[in-house]
């Protein structure tokens, strides 16, 4: 009896287990969930948290990336301050010309002598250049005037090269309508164009060689002069019985004036991506 007088309550009596033996006590089943289900359950959790690890582990590396390059590019302009070449168009002059009278399908035929400086602004910085091709157009619709090349050279730091090329066409089909805009007499306009590949070279570093375009234009040349007429000179008769020779004088065509333009080109990266040209 407890100290309140209420009677303590007595276990209950433990079940006989039938052997003799002493009572046993009962014990509640441990739950175990099955392996794979935790597993599941456990991967599901995972998933998203290894998804986002790997993306901010690659926006890190690409950032880590991104600064190492700004810093080494940084770092070479202070070093060298790079330029790009200068081109200058000097000289321009047609040679030849003529265009058919074909209304449906005229041909032109023609030459040009162009003349350009080309000067390295660099200190330390060589450029090499692969082999020029040498195109020519007018300027008003494009029409193509020929094409020509220039061999490739090393052009040193501060070093100034002369570039002379003939860009001529030989029966070249064009545009009917648009070729009005070639002048057998007169000054018309075109531009020069020099495609080629450019790398550089720092001591003994070179870097790949891209593409880059020599864009030249504001160029008026002129046809040159049609040949003057043939011109007999009559000699005065020595005697009754000898006949006058004559004596004829076939001058050639003078050539045309040459154009001394002095343009400064435009110097284009030309990056090729696929099929496209940019």
């Amino acid at each position: 009896m407890s100290s309140n007088g209420k009677p303590t309550p007595q276990p209950p009596a433990a079940a006989d287990n039938g052997a003799g033996g002493p009572p046993k006590m009962y014990q509640r089943p441990i739950y175990r969930p099955q392996q794979g289900a935790a597993k599941r359950r456990r991967g599901g959790r995972s998933c998203p948290f290894s998804c986002c690890c790997c993306f901010f582990w690659t926006v890190l590396v690409i950032l880590l990336l991104a600064f190492i390059a700004a810093v080494v590019g940084g770092a070479f302009y202070l070093l060298y301050r790079p330029h790009r070449p200068a081109f200058t168009l000097s000289v321009a002059r047609v040679t030849k010309l003529s265009v058919s009278s074909s209304a449906t399908a005229p041909a032109v035929t023609d030459a040009i002598d162009v003349t350009l400086t080309a000067k390295n602004p660099n200190k330390k910085l060589v450029y090499f250049y692969d082999d020029f091709t040498v195109t020519a157009a007018t300027a008003a619709n494009a029409v193509p005037l020929g094409e020509g090349s220039v061999p490739g050279f090393a052009h040193e730091a501060g070093n100034i090269t002369v570039i002379k090329a003939t860009v001529s066409a030989s029966a070249l089909a064009i545009d009917p309508t648009a070729s009005s805009d070639i002048k057998k007499s007169g000054e018309f306009p075109i531009t020069v164009d020099l495609e080629t590949k450019a790398g550089v070279k720092v001591g003994g570093l070179k870097t790949k060689k891209i593409g880059i375009q020599v864009h030249c234009e504001g160029i008026k040349v002129a046809a040159p002069a049609p040949p003057p007429p043939a011109k007999k000179k009559k000699l005065a008769k020595a005697a009754a019985d000898a006949p006058a020779p004559a004596a004829v004088d076939d001058a050639p065509a003078p050539p045309a004036p040459a154009a001394t333009v002095a343009r400064v080109c435009q110097v284009r990266i030309r990056v090729k991506i696929w099929k496209w040209t940019f």
